[in-house]
């Protein structure tokens, strides 16, 4: 079996381990729920945006702004104690979906809507990123890439999952405002078992350390722990890199989201067992989640046998290829097969940057460094609808769109390994 038994097995027998995989996967099913229900209100509703531009507006309003704290709240993971991060995040953020889910009911659209959306998903990253934050403390070193392959592939399973059981329930219900409202609300549920899990922690076993803890930081002292995370990230070389690298697929990758919820919107017509509109995006969701599930079995292995140089570099020229076979026949089916697939090269990349980080990057400036990462997710997000906006047709059908992924993801495979074998040693005999 490719995810090594004993390592998954070492894991699991972790209890930590296992009360901290139980927060995540509640957490997620909840960020599916909330997310599904959002992006139907948003980008299928025809009262709604929906064209490129719009959707552009909306990922800049929603995303930008956590880019800009985002850094300051992974200074605040190395200093407040991650289980309250966990417990009081959570039940903030079941606090916030009922103010969306109002506003929802009662049509509100706008700054107002798009900002209290933007309360919950910083919150959400910031969740994200103490539990990214926090991983290393109940799993010993050997068991790092596994654990990160089953809590991260999970965790994007679990937000399939609630996602596809709201787009479900959504369907039962309705289209209305009242229905969207009904089920975002949903969400606080998963989220409340998320805190109840992370208040099953003792207050200091996620860390930080107390000494950590002791410094009381002024807004300037803030700025300069995040340039010495950044001057971490400059002094290991592999950070770096992986960092680097994992921007460049993540602007690849959320063009062609973007153009795939164009295509499912404004040029696909429903055809027997595959659907148009929200319900053949439930689909593609289906194939990511699959696709994702397939990779916490392959990139254990693969990782180990590779090497953090040559894995990931193996997966950015598996996507190309994925990109071009699958891209240029703009049909359903083959969409489907390239959300699988794409998904499971994409979930590899990023599980073998999770475990690099993690691996080199001293606990007391880990979560401002995933801070860090997040920011470079989201920024990537917001600059590929930009690009979507102003390059692609408002069908999304594009023949130089998919020639240009090609290559970008070709070129990223080219120029991530010659840097890595030249400047790094292979981490698979550490982990």
């Amino acid at each position: 079996m490719a995810l090594r038994s004993h390592h998954l097995l070492a894991a699991l027998a972790h209890p930590g381990f296992r009360r901290l995989f139980r927060v995540r996967l509640a957490g997620q099913v909840g960020d599916g729920v909330f997310q599904a229900s959002l992006a139907g209100a948003v980008l299928f509703d025809p009262q709604r945006a929906g064209h490129a531009a719009d959707v552009a507006a909306a990922f800049a309003v929603l995303l930008l702004p956590y880019s800009v704290i985002g850094p300051f709240a992974g200074v605040l993971i190395d200093r407040w104690w991650r289980r309250r991060v966990l417990a009081v995040g959570n039940l903030v953020r079941g606090v916030a979906v009922l103010g969306v889910a109002a506003e929802l009911a009662a049509g509100v659209q706008g700054v107002a809507f798009y900002a209290s959306g933007l309360v919950v998903i910083s919150l959400s990253r910031f969740v994200l990123s103490t539990l990214s934050a926090a991983l290393p403390r109940v799993v010993d070193e050997a068991e790092l890439v596994t654990a990160n392959a089953l809590t991260s592939t999970a965790g994007t399973v679990a937000a399939a999952l609630g996602g596809g059981a709201a787009i479900g329930i959504r369907t039962l219900l309705g289209t209305g405002d009242a229905d969207y409202a009904a089920v975002a609300a949903l969400a606080v549920i998963p989220y409340g078992l998320a805190a109840l899990a992370a208040l099953r922690f003792g207050l200091r076993d996620l860390g930080p350390s107390e000494d950590e803890r002791r410094r009381r930081e002024t807004p300037r002292e803030v700025v300069r722990g995040l340039a010495a995370g950044a001057r971490t990230v400059r002094s290991v070389p592999r950070v770096e890199n992986g960092l680097a690298m994992i921007a460049v697929h993540r602007l690849l990758y959320g063009v062609w989201t973007v153009t795939t919820v164009l295509l499912y919107r404004n040029y696909f017509t429903s055809d027997g067992v595959f659907r148009a509109g929200l319900a053949g995006l439930s689909q593609i969701v289906i194939g990511v989640a699959i696709g994702g599930g397939l990779a916490s079995f392959i990139t254990p292995t693969g990782f180990r046998r590779f090497g953090p140089a040559v894995w990931p570099g193996v997966m950015l020229l598996a996507s190309a290829v994925v990109e071009v076979v699958c891209g240029l026949a703009f049909s359903m089916p083959w969409l489907l097969l390239s959300a699988l697939l794409l998904a499971f090269t994409s979930q590899c990349i990023k599980i073998s940057v999770d475990t690099v980080i993690q691996h080199d990057v001293p606990d007391a400036f880990r979560g401002r460094v995933f801070a860090l990462y997040d920011m470079l997710f989201n920024v990537a997000l917001v600059l590929a609808a930009t690009i979507t906006a102003l390059a692609l047709p408002e069908s999304g059908r594009s023949p130089v769109a998919v020639g240009a992924l090609t290559a970008g993801w070709a070129l990223a495979a080219v120029l991530y390994v010659s840097r890595s074998t030249r400047r790094v040693r292979a981490l698979r005999t550490s982990v």
